[in-house]
This record gives structure tokens, sequence and C-alpha cells, in this order.
């Protein structure tokens, strides 16, 4: 069976993908003579992932689905006979 190469494809595809990132990157480029004014207020919020107690919590819960996990359906009573016939 024939191997058909395809990085031919490959180099086209990475080429175009470059050039248009290239000239979206153009395009956004702006005006360096353009003055703005900008005015910022900062409020302080807490966020709840930076809790110290939602990480221990959350790592609580990962242990215990990790466990049940790998622990798997070992409930089942199955016995195992071995039969040795002479």
């Amino acid at each position: 069976m024939k191997k058909i190469s395809l990085s031919w494809g490959y180099r086209f595809f990475l080429a175009f993908v470059f050039t248009c990132l290239q000239v979206v990157l153009w395009a956004q480029e702006g005006d360096q003579s353009v003055t703005t004014k900008t005015t910022t207020s900062t409020t302080k919020t807490t966020e709840w992932y930076t809790s110290p107690w939602v990480w221990v919590a959350g790592g609580a819960v990962f242990i215990i689905i990790l466990v049940a996990l790998m622990r798997g359906n070992s409930s089942t009573s199955e016995t195992r006979t071995t039969v040795i016939k002479d």
C-alpha cells in the first residue's frame, strides 16, 4: 500500500494561518498620535476561590471521588473454585 504524503498540505495550511494572523495583528496596531484619557476606580472584592477552606473542601471531595473510583465494584460476592481432574 502506498503511503500518501500530506506534508505540503500542512505547510500550505500553516502558511495561510500565519499570514492571516499577521494581518489581524497588523490591523490591531493603533496610530500612536491618538491621545486618550482614562479614569479608573478600584474596589476591593474577595473572590470565593481565594478562600483556603474552598481548596481544602474541594481537595477532600476530589480524594473521596478518586478513592471511590479506584475501589471499583469490590463488594460483589464472587467465589472461585478450582477444579483439578485426575
